[in-house]
């Protein structure tokens, strides 16, 4: 089991619990009908069903897919003593389980390439996702997947703003530096929030909601909540790996200052993010 991943994963629940909008929650309880068939794209640990659940959706089908083995088999593992220490019903089955009404399942495989043969699905999840894949691509092969009227929920997309205090005089470069990166892995958009929203005027279905779910990493006193400081470290080391090969003046200045405020309890990090919510056409 891949153990950085599944921890990296595990220490942003809080932060992503705290960013997603409620108003595009609520929109899509409001035009999600009842039992609904859930597919989760990129679902690492599978987080998003206690949401699920906490929201009141506790019947249907939900399936999570992942191309990391270790956490799906994590996900597989732990969410269901974790539904029942919360105090659901949970039923073990031979290829997942049911935790009240609704069945999960979590499958290791490569998302967009599993969502070429699926279709009558009524709800499409893919969180912290549309920023790693071609927006394109992915709103044709959702469309094709949903069911008419069918939702796509896309939470937690990047839309090119990282931010970093207290204020270094590199900042702003190594801001440039880490979004050129991202830009230049295959399929990545670092502006895929609104590039995300565009695409979705354009096509003959619906953008139901939009709004910002931007991460908001601060530490209270000089310490950080839950296990936010090990999801910040991982930041740095990301931006780090960037710095190694760019041509940012001060940049192991601004690496070993960064790491100093974080060990301190001093440093913030905002992300900026939106969460969308796509309906198809209803006929």
């Amino acid at each position: 089991m891949n153990h950085t991943e599944t921890r990296y994963l595990e220490s942003k629940r809080s932060l992503d619990n705290r960013a997603r909008s409620l108003r595009v929650r609520d929109r899509l309880l409001s035009a999600l009908g009842p039992d609904p068939r859930i597919v989760d794209l990129g679902c690492g640990t599978g987080t998003i069903v206690s949401k699920l659940l906490e929201w009141g959706i506790d019947a249907g089908t939900y399936r999570g897919i992942d191309n990391d083995c270790g956490v799906v088999e994590f996900g597989r593992a732990v969410r269901p003593a974790e539904f029942r220490r919360a105090g659901y019903t949970v039923t073990e089955q031979e290829c997942g389980f049911t935790v009240e009404n609704l069945s999960v399942t979590y499958d290791t495989g490569d998302a967009m390439t599993m969502l070429e043969d699926m279709d009558g699905i009524d709800l499409l999840v893919a969180q912290a996702f549309a920023d790693l894949v071609p927006v394109s691509t992915l709103l044709s092969r959702v469309e094709s997947a949903l069911t008419p009227g069918g939702l796509a929920y896309l939470p937690i997309t990047f839309d090119a703003g990282t931010i970093f205090q207290p204020d270094h005089p590199a900042d702003r470069a190594v801001e440039q530096a880490y979004h050129a990166a991202i830009d230049l892995e295959p399929g990545r958009d670092v502006q895929a929030g609104r590039h995300l929203a565009d695409a979705c005027r354009r096509r003959a279905g619906d953008l139901l909601a939009m709004a910002g779910s931007d991460w908001v990493l601060r530490p209270d006193g000089d310490t950080y909540p839950a296990d936010e400081a090990y999801f910040l470290a991982s930041i740095l080391g990301f931006v780090e790996t960037v710095l190694v090969d760019s041509e940012v003046a001060e940049a192991e200045d601004w690496i070993e200052t960064r790491r100093e405020q974080l060990a301190a309890g001093e440093l913030t990090y905002v992300a900026h993010q939106y969460d969308l919510l796509y309906q198809t056409s209803q006929s």
